[in-house]
C-alpha cells in the first residue's frame, strides 16, 4: 500500500478513494498525469464561552484544548474540501500536501490545505513488467 493517508469520500454516484500525502512521490506508484493545484480552505471563529475559559487557562498556563479542537476541525474541513476539488479534477491522489493558516480578524482564522492533484498508478512488478522481445 502507498504511504500517506487514505481518504474515502462518498458521493451520490459512488464512493472513491483519494490518496493524500505530504510526500512528493509515493513508493510503488508513479504519477501518470499532473492536473494542477487542489486547495480547500475554511474560516473558523472562536466561541465566546470557550474564549473566556481559554483566557482563564492562559493565566495559569497549559494547553488551550478548545483552540486545539477548533484548529483540528478546521484542518479536517480544509482537507475534505481539497479532496473534493481534486476529485472534481479527475485526480486519485493529492501529493505534497501542505497547510497554511492566517488570522482573518480577532477570533477567526483561515486554514488552507493545498497540494498537487495527480493521477497515480502502481508501478509494474517484476512478474507483470513487460520485457522487450528480441
Amino acid at each position: 500500500m502507498a504511504a500517506g493517508i487514505l481518504f474515502c469520500i462518498s458521493s451520490k454516484q459512488a464512493a472513491s478513494t483519494m490518496i493524500v500525502s505530504n510526500l512528493e512521490t509515493l513508493p510503488g506508484q508513479h504519477v501518470v498525469k499532473h492536473l494542477g493545484l487542489a486547495q480547500g480552505s475554511t474560516v473558523k471563529a472562536k466561541h465566546v464561552g470557550k474564549d473566556f475559559l481559554a483566557g482563564l487557562k492562559n493565566i495559569v498556563g497549559g494547553e488551550l484544548k478548545a483552540y486545539t479542537e477548533l484548529m483540528q476541525d478546521a484542518r479536517e474541513e480544509a482537507v475534505r474540501r481539497m479532496v473534493a476539488e481534486a476529485t472534481s479534477m479527475g485526480a486519485n491522489a493529492v501529493l505534497n500536501v501542505r497547510f497554511a493558516s492566517t488570522s482573518i480578524t480577532m477570533g477567526a482564522a483561515e486554514i488552507l490545505a493545498y497540494g498537487s492533484a495527480v493521477v497515480v498508478e502502481p508501478l509494474p512488478t517484476a512478474a507483470t513488467a513487460v520485457t522487450p522481445q528480441a
